[in-house]
């Protein structure tokens, strides 16, 4: 592919970042990438992997010249990233970001970039680790993994078809839908995941025989306790970025275990199994659609 960005920005070099610029340079899509993040030695690091060529003190002083940023902080530092960007920012440049919610996002963005508002494309790529910074990157993170753009009526079209074209030079199936419909599906099928997990295991390590349960937990423990191991700092901004529909699907949640509380009070075997079997059935069906 040949070179579409000449000056690609990443504020926030860290595993979604780092990620992008790499795999953009395995296509030959960018010629320049400057890095700006609070972290000296992640930024090192990233100079090292080859992820960036150079850094910047800001994102305000890197945004000169550029033509295409990405922001891939955590959602509550992008306002501060947005508001440098604001002044510096040429205007035939793209903005776009990775985060996790997007309604609390485009605001932001909204209240920050002004007249550049309508060059920022709402993007959140559906890929991750448990994993972080530029030590985790890989150029083929967004190989086959959905990326989702959620384009508003002033977005410019161009902007998007750019943004949309990067994103699939990195390997990535590129989907839209609108900001709020976003935040209410990865409510359901991420941040509720995560919130379980955290919580499973905060509550199972803070009790007084921690260590002996731990010493014989095995895969079915290692699966479900996974998410827990990812960034702290980034969780609780999303689940307060989008916490009303996570609210909602975590008192879903509630209902069901209670549902299943009942039947095990009741020594209900019938409707433990039924439940069981259901949810086994769906899980099988959504494995197979992945297979296909």
């Amino acid at each position: 592919m040949a070179v579409a960005i000449e000056k690609l920005v990443v504020v926030g070099v860290g595993l979604i970042g780092a990620s992008f610029a790499l795999a953009l340079r395995k296509a030959g899509a960018v010629r320049k990438v400057v890095g700006v993040g609070r972290s000296r030695a992640n930024l090192e690091h990233a100079l090292f992997a080859g992820a960036i060529d150079e850094t910047a003190p800001d994102a305000g002083t890197a945004a000169i010249g550029a033509d295409f940023v990405l922001v891939a902080t955590p959602v509550a530092a992008m306002a501060e990233a947005f508001a440098g960007l604001a002044t510096r920012l040429p205007r035939g440049a793209v903005v776009t970001d990775g985060g996790s919610t997007k309604r609390s996002v485009i605001e932001a963005a909204r209240a920050s970039l002004g007249p550049r508002f309508d060059q920022f494309v709402p993007a959140h790529p559906v890929a991750g680790s448990d994993e972080s910074g530029a030590v985790a990157a890989s150029a083929g993170l967004y190989r086959g993994r959905e990326v989702i753009l959620t384009p508003l009526a002033e977005t410019l079209p161009e902007a998007v078809e750019r943004v949309r074209g990067a994103w699939q030079a990195c390997g990535a199936r590129v989907t839209e839908m609108g900001p709020a419909e976003h935040d209410a599906v990865l409510a359901a099928v991420s941040h509720l995941p995560h919130l379980l997990s955290f919580a499973l295991v905060r509550e199972l390590t803070a009790r007084a025989d921690a260590a002996g349960l731990l010493a014989h937990a095995g895969a079915g423990f290692r699966d479900v306790s996974r998410l827990a191991a990812s960034n702290p700092e980034m969780w609780r901004d999303i689940c307060l970025a989008n916490r009303d529909a996570l609210l909602g699907e975590l008192r879903r949640y509630q209902a069901e275990l209670a549902r299943l509380g009942a039947a095990l009070e009741q020594s209900d075997g019938e409707a433990l199994e039924r439940a069981f079997a259901a949810a086994r059935a769906a899980r099988r069906a959504w494995t197979a659609q992945g297979e296909e």
